[in-house]
């Protein structure tokens, strides 16, 4: 096992093997997701420089971007004082939600008590995802 095996597993993952990820853009520090990772896909997270992730509803290993070529290149990653949670800075290429916005916190909580859209799509996923509906 090398030094960075090691170090991955250190960090606490739930019962199921896994750890939250809150991906923020490096840059303007927005957070565009959270997602859960395993230790293989942390592993390949820092070994590529690419976000790789687990897929709890798909019980699926992912990459970002895999099919709508919206990458995430890494620039750091911290975990919290528990070692229970990841913070992981990234330079997003495209859009970070699934649903064509930057960020997938695109919802805001409005005074009259419904959500409210506050940020406009990057892309139809309808045209990207061609096999998800």
């Amino acid at each position: 096992m090398d030094k960075l095996e090691h170090t991955l597993d250190d960090l606490k993952y739930d019962a199921d093997g896994l750890i939250p990820a809150v991906v923020v853009d490096a840059d303007s520090r927005q957070v565009l997701m959270v997602a859960y990772m395993n230790r293989p896909s942390l592993l390949d997270t820092v070994r590529t420089g690419k976000t790789h992730f687990w897929s709890r509803s798909r019980q699926k290993y992912w990459m970002k971007g895999e099919s709508s070529g919206h990458t995430q290149d890494v620039r750091s990653i911290y975990t919290d004082c528990d070692k229970d949670t990841l913070l992981i800075e990234v330079d997003q290429h495209g859009a970070a939600c699934h649903e064509g916005y930057y960020s997938c916190f695109y919802r805001r909580l409005g005074d009259d008590g419904q959500w409210e859209t506050v940020a406009g799509k990057l892309f139809d996923p309808d045209k990207v995802y061609k096999d998800r509906r």
